[in-house]
């Protein structure tokens, strides 16, 4: 399969959120802020957490079928994003869906070398209840960026002569 323009901009944007979700977690599991809240840049603390299940805590403590079962369900979402992001041809698809596969990446090699996925950006003071990570952050973007780009800019449709589409 022949990559789009877009494709290979969600490669590397794909292979930078993955890079620097994994910088930043050897980061936080080095400095050892293990359940506790350390450093603060303002709303924002540092509270180092393993989630063993998926966002919002859902699946917590299901042990190795669940571990594995998530591991092989991002496996399968990230292959099909990647055949997506191969044949669009808007650079904000190939973004968002570059930044959706990078952290769906990061989040699913610790999900594999450590068995939990490490959390640490703890923005409660804001409000927000969970703890997450620069790769969570990533595929809320691209997500939103795909849904503001339906909305923004809908795909277009062929113009219907006599009541069929030409």
């Amino acid at each position: 399969m022949r990559l789009t323009r877009a494709g290979y901009i969600a490669l590397g944007v794909a292979l930078a959120a993955a890079a620097a979700d994994q910088a930043s977690k050897a980061w936080a599991l080095r400095a050892d802020l293990t359940g506790q809240i350390a450093g603060s840049f303002g709303p924002l603390h540092l509270t180092l957490v393993d989630n063993t299940g998926i966002s919002y805590g859902l699946l917590q403590g299901g042990g190795d079928s669940v571990r594995w079962a998530l591991a092989l369900f991002a496996c399968l979402v990230v292959f099909a994003l990647c055949i997506w992001a191969a044949r669009s041809e808007r650079v904000v698809t190939g973004v968002a869906l570059g930044l959706i596969i990078g952290g769906a990446i990061g989040n699913l090699i610790d999900r594999i070398l450590r068995g939990a996925v490490v959390d640490f950006i703890d923005a409660r003071a804001l409000g927000f209840p969970w703890i997450f990570n620069p790769a969570d952050s990533a595929i809320t973007i691209g997500i939103t960026l795909l849904l503001l780009e339906s909305w923004i800019w809908p795909a277009r449709t062929a113009p219907k002569v006599g009541g069929t589409a030409v």
